[in-house]
């Protein structure tokens, strides 16, 4: 396991496995759902990349998505999630034409091209990330998509700390919301109890800087462009295309608690809602369960431990 990496206790619903893949720079992280899974997608902030999520509104005639995929790389990043799509294609797994199979594959990225070349999630790191996908065990930080994840780069990079992929369960083996967030924001991250900065934008003494003060201000640098938060949240209860697309919206509450600021124009959030389970509850419980998991998610990837 790295360094910088934990396995967390999380819990994941029977046919979901979350896989891993980077080359030290930059990484891309895939969840499959075996068997297509009832999904839904929000996405906010003013610059965002992603694939395949037209599909997941409402009105919209899919019912069922076979993978996400959480990528580095920025746009040239969702390349990965067509190596997702042939390894399902081999597996026989998708929307079934006929006699052909399309895998529906959704995916979002987050902007890490900070080094002098173009280092990217490509077809080969997507169908690794695929095969590496296991129920259990799964380290988290950075690794995967937030491999090359940063926080806090009001003052640009030499100033932010590190990011990553975090992931938290909220909830019990009969009903659970589990997040996977790889947090690569312009804002700060905060402790949402304590309003505490835990990581983000430094003043030359080495403390935090305060971003949102310092946006306030007006005496800031530069707004950097490489920023967006992504992730899934995962449940195994019984829900429709409604409702997970209501349970990835109401989801921005928990990055809305742990980063400061967030939603920004120079960040492109995304969530996505993963629903395979015959679990029943109230749905409101459900909602205030998946924000307290996003938001302990956040925490998790720039600690680089279990939240």
């Amino acid at each position: 396991m790295k360094k910088n990496s934990f396995v967390p206790k999380i819990l994941l619903p029977n046919g979901i496995t979350v896989g891993h893949a980077d080359d030290g720079v930059t990484g891309c992280t895939v969840v499959l759902c075996e068997g297509g899974a009832v999904a839904g997608g929000d996405v906010r902030g003013g610059a965002p990349g992603t694939r395949e999520t037209d599909l997941l509104h409402n009105d919209k005639a899919m019912e069922k998505i076979n993978a996400v995929v959480l990528s580095g790389g920025s746009a040239y990043g969702l390349e990965a999630s067509c190596g997702v799509m042939r390894f399902l294609q081999e597996k026989g797994e998708g929307f079934k034409i006929g006699n052909k199979v399309v895998p529906i594959v959704c995916s979002a990225v987050l902007y890490d091209l900070s080094g002098d070349g173009y280092d990217f999630p490509d077809v080969e790191m997507g169908k690794r990330a695929a095969a590496n996908a296991t129920a259990s065990g799964v380290p988290f930080g950075q690794v995967g998509a937030g491999t090359g994840a940063t926080v806090g780069k009001v003052r640009g990079a030499e100033f932010c700390s590190a990011g990553g992929i975090g992931a938290a369960t909220v909830g019990t083996p009969d009903l659970f919301v589990t997040a996977i967030v790889a947090v690569n924001a312009l804002g700060d991250v905060v402790d949402h109890r304590s309003g505490k900065i835990i990581a983000g934008a430094h003043d030359n003494a080495g403390g935090f800087l305060g971003t949102v003060g310092c946006i306030l201000s007006g005496n800031f640098a530069r707004l950097m462009y490489g920023n967006t938060t992504i992730g899934c949240v995962i449940t195994n209860a019984a829900l429709n295309k409604v409702q997970a697309n209501k349970l990835a919206s109401i989801s921005h509450n928990g990055l809305a608690q742990s980063i400061k600021p967030v939603h920004t124009e120079h960040d492109g959030d995304t969530l996505f809602a993963i629903c395979k389970g015959e679990a029943k509850c109230e749905f409101s419980m459900l909602e205030v369960m998946a924000a307290e998991a996003v938001s302990r998610a956040v925490t998790s990837a720039v600690l680089h431990r279990g939240a």
